[in-house]
């Protein structure tokens, strides 16, 4: 009998800590906004995710756990967990001179079920 509640108890403790997910995409949760150098929307950015991240990693897009590419609008969206993330974007804008190049970011949490828009400020 105590094996069994012990074995019981084990059980419950394993799956109630794995099962509750947290920094990583698919979640309830969402991320949207637009890419923005000043007032205008930048098309087909890159938007690069860090999870469980509140400082900047880094321009190296390798250092980043998964990306999306904005929409011809700028729209860009994203479906996570409850969590802490970094959110870097790059594209290129052809109103400003070479190389055309625009990038900035910004660090969120989001809660479980939430739904922020937050739009991501570019600059060169």
């Amino acid at each position: 009998m105590k094996k069994s509640l012990k074995t019981a108890l084990f059980l419950i403790l394993f799956f109630g800590i794995y099962a509750c997910k947290k920094n990583q995409l698919g979640g309830k949760a969402e991320l949207k906004g637009v890419v923005m150098h000043h007032s205008k929307p930048i098309p087909n950015a890159y938007i690069y995710i860090k999870y469980d991240a509140i400082e900047f990693p880094g321009a190296d897009y390798s250092l980043y756990d998964t990306y999306i590419q904005a929409d011809a609008n700028g729209n860009y969206s994203f479906s996570l967990y409850k969590g802490s993330y970094y959110v870097y974007s790059y594209g290129l804008d052809y109103d400003i001179p070479p190389p055309y190049s625009v990038k900035g970011g910004l660090s969120i949490s989001i809660r479980n079920r939430e739904v922020l828009t937050k739009n991501i400020a570019v600059t060169e």
